[in-house]
C-alpha cells in the first residue's frame, strides 16, 4: 500500500508555480524593446545593468502563484492559468517600478532601485511596457475579452488605492482631518488585495470557472491582501533587517501612515506619537510608544481577522480539492510571518 504524500509546504508550492511560469514571463519580456527588455529583466533580477546575467533574489512569486492555482481551483489543468500569471506578474512589477519613483525609494531587493539604476525617465517608460505587455498577454488567450476586463478592473482600483496612499501623507496625525483605520484598510484592500484576488480570480477564469467561483477567489485575495499588507506593516516597524531587506524602524523615519500607527494614535496612550513621528532619531522610542500603545497587537490581530475570511471563503467555496488545500497552505504562510 503506498503511503500518503504530504502536502508540499508554501516555499515549494511557490516555487514549483515560479518554475512553470518563468519561461513564460521570459519570453514575454523578450517581445519588449531590447533597452525596456534589459529594464524588466533587471527588476526581476536576471541582469545587471548592462545586460549581463545576473541571479539577484526575486520577489516571492505570490500572485503567479495565486493566477496557477486558481486554474487548478477551477478543475483545470495548472498549465491554463500561466497566461494569467505572467500578466500579474508584469502589473506587479509595472507597479513596483511606479511606486519606488513616487515613495522616492532608492533600493529594491537589496539593489539599486530601476529609477536610481537608470534613471527616472526611462523607469516609467519601462513600467508604462510591462503593463502595455500585461494586457496583450491577456488579449491573446481565447477567454481575453473577460480575462482583460477583470485585470482592468483590478486596475482601477489599484490605482485607486496609490492615490489614496499618497495624499494620505500629507494629511496631519490627528484631529478631525487625520487617517482612520477604516480609511487605511480601504486604501489597502485596493492597493494591494485587488491585484492579489485578480490574480487568483484570472486564473480561474482561464481554467473555465463560472462567475460564483471566480468572485469567491477574487474576495478571498482581496482579503489576503489586506493581512499581507498589516504583517507587512509590523515588520516595516519591528522586522529584522536580515530578512526584510528593509533598516529596521524605516516606516518610522518616512513618518508612514500604516495601521499600528494609526491604531496607536487612536489610544490615549499614544497622544505623545506625534511628536516623535516629528522628530529625526527617534524612531526607536516611536516604535516603543506604538507597541505600548496597541498598535502592534491590533494591526496582527487584524491581520488575523483577514485571514480567517479568507479561509472561511475558500473553504465553503465549490474548488477542486488539491488546489484548495494549496490555497490555504499559501494563505496561512503569507499572513503568518509574525516577528
Amino acid at each position: 500500500m503506498t503511503a500518503l504524500q504530504a502536502p508540499p509546504a508554501a516555499p515549494e508550492l511557490l516555487a514549483h508555480c515560479a518554475g512553470l511560469v518563468r519561461p513564460a514571463l521570459r519570453q514575454a519580456v523578450g517581445r519588449l524593446h531590447p533597452w525596456l527588455g534589459e529594464m524588466a529583466a533587471y527588476s526581476f533580477g536576471w541582469c545587471e545593468v548592462g545586460g549581463a546575467p545576473a541571479t539577484a533574489p526575486g520577489g516571492k512569486g505570490v500572485r503567479q502563484a495565486l493566477a496557477v492555482l486558481g486554474a487548478r481551483a477551477a478543475g483545470a489543468d495548472e498549465h491554463a492559468g500561466i497566461p494569467a500569471a505572467v500578466a500579474v506578474e508584469l502589473v506587479h512589477a509595472f507597479s513596483l517600478l511606479h511606486d519606488d519613483i513616487m515613495d522616492g525609494d532608492a533600493t529594491r531587493r537589496r539593489r539599486p532601485a530601476v529609477w536610481k539604476a537608470y534613471g527616472t525617465g526611462p523607469a516609467v517608460l519601462a513600467g508604462d511596457a510591462l503593463f502595455a505587455l500585461a494586457v496583450e498577454t491577456l488579449a491573446a488567450v481565447p477567454q481575453g475579452a473577460g480575462a482583460v476586463r477583470l485585470l482592468s478592473a483590478a486596475l482601477a482600483d489599484l490605482m485607486r488605492g496609490q492615490a489614496d496612499d499618497l495624499l494620505f501623507t500629507g494629511r496631519p496625525c490627528t484631529g478631525p482631518d487625520r487617517v482612520t483605520v477604516e480609511e487605511y484598510r480601504s486604501m489597502v484592500e485596493a492597493k494591494t488585495g485587488a491585484l492579489l484576488g485578480c490574480a487568483a480570480a484570472l486564473g480561474a477564469v482561464l481554467g473555465g470557472a463560472d462567475e460564483d467561483t471566480t468572485s469567491v477567489l477574487d474576495r478571498a485575495g482581496r482579503h489576503l491582501g489586506i493581512a499581507f499588507q498589516l504583517v507587512d506593516d509590523v515588520l516595516g516597524i519591528w522586522g529584522d533587517p536580515a530578512v526584510t531587506g528593509k533598516p529596521t524602524g524605516g516606516d518610522l523615519r518616512e513618518r508612514k501612515k500604516t495601521y499600528p500607527v494609526l491604531a496607536a494614535l487612536d489610544s490615549p496612550a499614544g497622544r505623545a506619537l506625534p511628536e516623535l513621528l516629528d522628530s529625526p532619531g527617534r524612531s526607536e522610542e516611536a516604535a516603543e510608544l506604538i507597541e505600548a500603545a496597541g498598535g502592534r497587537t491590533a494591526a496582527l490581530a487584524e491581520a488575523r481577522t483577514h485571514t480567517s475570511t479568507a479561509r472561511a471563503l475558500l473553504s465553503r467555496a465549490p474548488l477542486a480539492a488539491g488546489a484548495a488545500g494549496d490555497l490555504l497552505t499559501v494563505l496561512d504562510f503569507l499572513a503568518g510571518r509574525e516577528l
